[in-house]
Order: C-alpha cells, then sequence, then structure tokens
C-alpha cells in the first residue's frame, strides 16, 4: 500500500497560521468540530450503554440506518434537528451550558430613577 505524502499539507497549513486573520477562524473552526464531536460521541455513549443498535436508533428517527451508521464513525457535521431527534430517542435533552471561563462579566442596565410628578 502506498504511503500518502501529507508534507505539503502540513506545510501549506503552518505558513498559513503565521497570518492571525487565518489563524483565528481556523481555530475557531476547531473548536466548532471539537464540540460536535463531542455531542455525537456523548450520543454514541448513551446509545451503547441503552443497548439500542444504531439501526434501531436510525428507526426510531426515521433516518437510513447507513446515515446513523457515519454519523458514529466519521466525521460528519449532523443538523441540529438530527441531534435533537437522537436525544429523544435516547431519553437525553441537548443543554447549553456557558463557558465561563472565558466569559466577560454581565453588564448591569443604571437603574431610572423615577421622577415626581408635582
Amino acid at each position: 500500500m502506498a504511503v500518502l505524502d501529507t508534507s505539503y499539507h502540513a506545510r501549506y497549513l503552518g505558513e498559513s497560521l503565521q497570518d492571525p486573520g487565518f489563524r483565528h477562524e481556523y481555530e475557531a473552526a476547531q473548536k466548532q468540530i471539537a464540540q460536535v464531536d463531542a455531542v455525537v460521541r456523548a450520543l454514541d455513549r448513551l446509545r451503547i450503554e441503552t443497548g439500542m443498535s444504531k439501526a434501531e436508533l436510525a428507526r426510531r428517527i426515521g433516518k437510513h440506518p447507513a446515515a446513523i451508521r457515519r454519523l458514529f464513525s466519521a466525521e460528519a457535521n449532523p443538523e441540529l434537528s438530527t441531534i435533537a431527534a437522537l436525544a429523544v430517542a435516547l431519553d437525553a435533552e441537548i443543554k447549553i451550558v456557558p463557558n465561563t471561563s472565558s466569559r466577560p462579566a454581565p453588564r448591569r442596565r443604571p437603574v431610572r430613577q423615577a421622577s415626581s410628578v408635582g
């Protein structure tokens, strides 16, 4: 079997990452991909814990079994509606949790003083 030479791609990425704008977008995309992967892995763990096959899960949400196999075995970018359907079928819920380590302090609005009408 031939070995794929990826040195050009590694060099190109390394050069591209020198550009601050590219680096910012690249890192943001990496974070998004990691979050999607974490959700998919969590749903797959729930599926395994409940003893449900991928085919059964696909039937419960009205998807083709091959689509669910691809979702759990390859890098994919599932639609939120698919994620929600999987969560419901696995008796789970999706929650968004603020990342408190990088959030700015909430801004408070000044309190208005009631004016007295004489």
